[in-house]
């Protein structure tokens, strides 16, 4: 093996080496980026100053500030200027508290054409961070497959070429890991940025961050998924990049004040320790411990969103995973010190299909996403196809949501015959079946099929099977659950007027990580206005959104709480978790902050980003119109399938009352869309924008991002609305 791989590291040829001096991290800070054009085969360095760290903090917030000055309106996803940037924020890298280990990455997506942002574990991040840099941005194009290096203790960075290494990730990782190891001990010091073969012929391309899991011997994978970032990364020809550091300890952050972030870290994990068993299992099962008390709930989505539950869930429950596949007894955090540990992982998977069939394989999941997803949402209630397609998924670069729900979209549209087997290639998309789910994936890697088109996403599929094959417009806008370009991820919000909102008003599209509010809705009532519902359409976005400005996992937050948590004032917001935070930002930085400061820090990006989407054509009121199906029934079985619920609330609420069920349909249609156009103004008007959603300059300057170049993409909306003040003449 050994021979093998220096083999493989004799093929690379150097292009470019830079050498950096060494800095010390003050409270959380580089105050600097790396920047590597690969057109020019150019690496330089840029100081951040102090007004952009106030502005923009780090993270989600120094990718979108980067990404604003690579691109102009005109520019397209496959462009060279287009950019790929990788931040941590201040509090990255800390081991004492758990969660600490986030990066976000931040590009022009292929299926949005706008900003996206997509978080992600591993330690690429930190490492990077530790290396000397806040962040990394990514621009031009290679001619060949290249390798970024960086050597976070010598302080140097090349760029090879990489002609012999493999594509896919569950190889190239070890391979690298292999050749930049001193020893296998070593290999916990090596980081990895890389995607898949599918990742250049699909517009859902991801990329996956690496981790050493010593327990188990094998490099393990995280996933930056949404957006498509992984098109951009293969694009431009980057086949890896490797940040190595050796050294990792609690203190490289050099923070303020240590002990106040070691006393929060110690409250939480006695917390992990004293209530993540009797609470959601983390520890024990990740995310798949809500797949059940989803379906409970009628919340799972099922056959392309029309139900919420089915009969064949226990096949895919949490316990089947426990039980059966999931590892038992192994810590399995994705950064070092967090106690709550739900990367899960599969070691020993069989697979059935494609290259690696008869190969057994580490799968990282499974996760609620996937097995909702691949799994539910297309009918496949079969633990061993989530698991297959979750696999193939990972290591080709395929984003697991969207492709669940692009063919579960794609499923819904075979079953109705609007494609047959002639459009499919004679690829059987009949509901459950997994292997064809996996053959799609496969297509896609080979570049070849029906799978290309299923590639392009909802929004092109739409098109196509409209123009090419005759479809129904309406009626594939309807069902089809894309908005803005993006997938909808795996909760059904038909009945929580509030996460139809959490979906519709994103920035970015329609992701769960800005707010998840269907408990706090429509099981515990907690918002009955639309007043209730836009404050926490305020509140949750920006508090989530900080988590990305700062490094952080949002999981140690509400996944587990404090024993007294349900007597405090507002248990939803779990305030003991943000005191908590407060302390640690406070340790790190050296800065105090109250509630208030959290949310203004987050707002200045969240509002930043909403205008710079409306710089790239899209951020007005058209524009977070979402399919009729995530508001209510589209078909007459959706309909059947909650008739007690829907019989009621048009005679309750809308004060009709007849027999036939296509005008109930219609009847609840019109009242659920106007529903929620009431709580767009709403949420608007709280956010501080006009009613067609445009941030209004009073709300800039209250941020402190009233830059020029800001204002003058919003001024002709405002006038347009009459909302431009007289005195910003």
């Amino acid at each position: 093996m050994k021979s093998e791989i220096h083999l493989l590291a004799g093929q690379h040829q150097q292009l470019t080496e830079y050498k950096y001096k060494p800095k010390a991290i003050y409270r959380g800070y580089n105050n600097r980026s790396l920047h590597i054009d690969l057109s020019s085969m150019t690496i330089k360095e840029k100081q951040i100053s102090r007004e952009i760290k106030e502005k923009f903090t780090g993270g989600r917030g120094f990718g979108l500030y980067y990404l604003w000055q690579a691109v102009t309106p005109q520019t397209h996803w496959d462009d060279p200027e287009n950019e790929i940037v990788i931040a941590h924020g201040p509090i990255s890298g800390i081991t004492q508290y758990p969660g600490a280990g986030k990066s976000l990455v931040c590009s022009i997506s292929p299926l949005t054409h706008l900003p996206i942002d997509s978080n992600v574990g591993g330690h690429f991040g930190p490492f990077l961070k530790f290396s000397g840099f806040d962040a990394l941005e990514l621009q031009g194009k290679a001619g060949n497959d290249v390798i970024i290096f960086i050597d976070g203790n010598e302080h140097l960075i090349r760029i090879m070429t990489a002609p012999r290494e493999a594509i896919d990730s569950h190889i190239l990782v070890e391979q690298l890991s292999e050749m930049y190891a001193i020893d296998k001990d070593d290999k916990s010091n090596i980081a990895i940025v890389s995607s898949g073969t599918a990742a250049a012929n699909s517009n859902i391309g991801m990329l996956n961050f690496s981790f050493w899991d010593k327990r188990r011997g094998c490099v393990r994978l995280k996933q930056a998924g949404r957006g498509g970032i992984g098109r951009v990364f293969r694009d431009k020809h980057i086949k890896a990049i490797i940040c190595c550091f050796r050294g990792v300890n609690g203190d490289l952050n050099n923070p303020a004040d240590k002990r106040l972030i070691n006393a929060a870290g110690l409250r939480l994990h006695k917390e992990v320790a004293n209530c993540d068993h009797l609470q959601n299992n983390m520890r024990k099962i990740g995310t798949a411990n809500i797949i059940e008390v989803m379906d409970q709930y009628d919340l799972l989505p099922c056959y392309n969103y029309q139900y919420g539950s089915d009969p064949k869930t226990q096949k895919i429950s949490s316990k089947v995973f426990i039980e059966k596949y999931v590892t038992q007894g192994v810590p399995d955090g994705c950064w070092y010190g967090c106690s709550l540990s739900c990367s899960k992982a599969v070691d020993n998977f069989l697979l059935r299909t494609g290259p690696y069939s008869g190969q057994r394989v580490c799968v990282d999941g499974p996760e609620y996403e996937n097995a909702a997803g691949l799994g539910a949402n297309t009918g496949t209630f079969d633990p061993d196809w989530i698991l297959e397609a979750n696999f193939y998924c990972d290591t080709y670069g395929l984003d697991t949501i969207s492709m669940g729900t692009m063919t579960a979209f794609a499923m819904e549209c075979f079953n109705r015959g609007i494609i047959t087997l002639k459009h499919t290639g004679g690829l059987d998309l009949t509901w459950g079946n997994g292997e064809s789910l996996c053959e799609l994936m496969h297509q896609m890697s080979r570049g070849e099929g029906f799978g290309m088109i299923v590639g392009r996403g909802i929004r092109e599929m739409k098109r196509i099977f409209v123009e090419e094959y005759g479809a129904d417009k309406a009626f594939l806008e309807d069902i089809g659950m894309e908005q803005k370009g993006l997938e909808y991820s795996e909760y059904l919000m038909k009945e929580s007027l509030a996460q139809q909102g959490g979906y519709a008003l994103c920035n970015k599209g329609p992701q769960h990580d800005e707010a998840w509010l269907i408990f706090m809705d429509i099981v515990n009532n907690q918002m009955p206005t639309f007043e209730d519902k836009a404050e926490a359409l305020y509140y949750f976005p920006l508090f989530r959104t900080w988590f990305g400005l700062l490094g952080m996992c949002k999981l140690p937050w509400n996944d587990i709480t404090p024993a007294d948590n349900k007597y405090s004032d507002d248990p939803s917001k779990v305030p003991g978790h943000i005191r908590n935070y407060r302390q640690v930002f406070e340790g790190v930085t050296g800065k105090p902050i109250d509630d208030d400061d959290i949310l203004k820090m987050s707002d200045r990006v969240y509002t930043f980003q909403r205008v710079f989407i409306l710089r790239m054509g899209s951020g007005q009121r058209c524009h977070d119109k979402p399919p009729y199906r995530s508001l209510g029934p589209v078909t007459k079985e959706e309909y059947l399938s909650r008739q007690p619920r829907y019989d009621k609330q048009l005679k309750e609420k809308v004060g009709f009352d007849i027999n036939g069920i296509e005008e109930r349909i219609a009847a609840l249609r019109h009242w659920r869309e106007q529903q929620f156009e009431k709580l767009v103004d709403a949420v608007y008007k709280r956010r501080g924008w006009t009613p067609n959603g445009i941030p209004k300059l009073q709300k800039l300057e209250e941020l402190g991002i009233d830059f020029p170049e800001v204002v003058s993409v919003v001024k002709p909306y405002l006038q347009a609305e009459g909302f431009w003040p007289d005195y910003a003449e």
